[in-house]
């Protein structure tokens, strides 16, 4: 059986964007604690648009960070709304250092192969 979505570009760049929107994800609570909203517009800003996770993808990984221990979730009234915010821990302060060593090595390699070609 052959399984066209490895030959397709949405596929691959989906993946990539999901696992870089993580990263991202930490890199922003390890410099601020944010609300949901936050963390999207300065991944956003960050990246140019694009790794920013969308709602439907940020609040599964917060809730998989703070099952973890990588972040903790407070909420905070903000003008009478409630505001749930996220901090990172020093858990996940540990996770982000090791994530950040993991991506340099790979982009060493990824930016490599393009003086190849």
């Amino acid at each position: 059986m052959n399984d066209t979505k490895y030959e397709s570009p949405e596929y691959w760049a989906s993946l990539i964007k999901m696992s870089l929107s993580r990263f991202f994800i930490l890199h922003v609570l390890n410099q601020q604690s944010l609300h949901g909203y936050e963390i999207t517009k300065h991944v956003s800003s960050l990246t140019n648009g694009c790794c920013a996770p969308t709602e439907g993808s940020l609040y599964p990984v917060l809730k998989e960070f703070t099952d973890a221990g990588m972040v903790n979730l407070t909420t905070q009234v903000v003008s009478g709304r409630e505001r749930k915010v996220y901090t990172i821990t020093s858990a996940g302060e540990r996770a982000y250092q090791v994530a950040s060593a993991a991506w340099r090595e790979v982009a060493v390699y990824i930016l490599g192969l393009g003086k190849e070609e």
